[in-house]
């Protein structure tokens, strides 16, 4: 994601960015301040090029430890507030906990699952209403 995200801003021009990245990172058990870090950056990019951000947090299994999950949760609250974005805390809310709206791998929402995921995101959406409105 924060490889692409330059030639990506300078073609497309959006006036908002949802930024909803991590997963991976925790799955591969990466440091939770490489993941900050990353973010930050894609963060602090889109901002710079004009857009609004939105934040859409994600929450990791409990195997991974106690305090690599909860540190992995807090991330997502605490970049918001300290870049001053709006944030979706749980894009996968009412998705989650329900194995039917997965795949077979039981990582990746399946099909019926993108309506509920459009809601959480739709929904977070309000303070971008006057952007929203100059859409085609």
């Amino acid at each position: 994601g924060l490889s692409r995200l330059p030639n990506l801003l300078s073609q497309k021009k959006p006036g908002i960015v949802l930024i909803e990245l991590g997963a991976n990172d925790a799955l591969r058990g990466l440091p939770v301040n490489q993941t900050e870090t990353n973010l930050r950056k894609m963060i602090q990019m889109s901002k710079k090029s004009g857009a609004k951000v939105l934040l859409c947090g994600i929450q990791i299994p409990p195997n991974y430890g106690q305090n690599y999950t909860m540190q992995f949760k807090e991330l997502y609250a605490q970049l918001a507030k300290q870049e001053r974005i709006e944030l979706l805390p749980f894009f996968l809310e009412g998705v989650a906990t329900r194995p039917e709206l997965f795949q077979a791998d039981r990582l990746h929402p399946n099909v019926e699952a993108q309506s509920v995921i459009f809601q959480n995101v739709w929904g977070s959406m309000a303070p971008y209403s006057s952007l929203l409105k100059k859409l085609p």
